[in-house]
């Protein structure tokens, strides 16, 4: 990892965890944490998601930089495990984030709410 100006730039992307996760799903579970979590099923995934989710706020509300950090990359690592798990791929969210950005939030969001 680099630093240019304020930003840091790695060469490790989601991408490359979303492959590690899926790499993992033929490991031996007592070997692998991601094994061991796929192997589980999507409720307890999504529990661990939402676990997760919890810290990273509880984290921001405190102001601690370094835990929110540590937290966020939980999250998301947890977050790529749900994915992996409903067989959803990250290219997919992408997509879907792409397809958003044509218009504003507040459009998007009546957009989902219309019948």
């Amino acid at each position: 990892m680099r630093q240019t100006g304020k930003r840091f730039v790695t060469e490790f992307t989601l991408h490359d965890l979303a492959a590690v996760i899926r790499a993992r799903r033929g490991a031996e579970a007592g070997a692998s944490y991601t094994k061991a979590l796929l192997d589980a099923g999507l409720a307890a995934c999504a529990k661990k998601l939402g676990e997760e989710a919890t810290e990273t706020v509880i984290a921001a509300m405190q102001g601690e930089r370094q835990a929110v950090r540590a937290e966020a990359a939980d999250l998301i690592y947890h977050l790529l495990v749900l994915l992996e798990a409903s067989g959803v791929s990250l290219d997919e969210v992408l997509a879907e984030l792409a397809r958003r950005t044509g218009r504003s939030g507040h459009e998007e969001k009546a957009a989902r709410r219309s019948p």
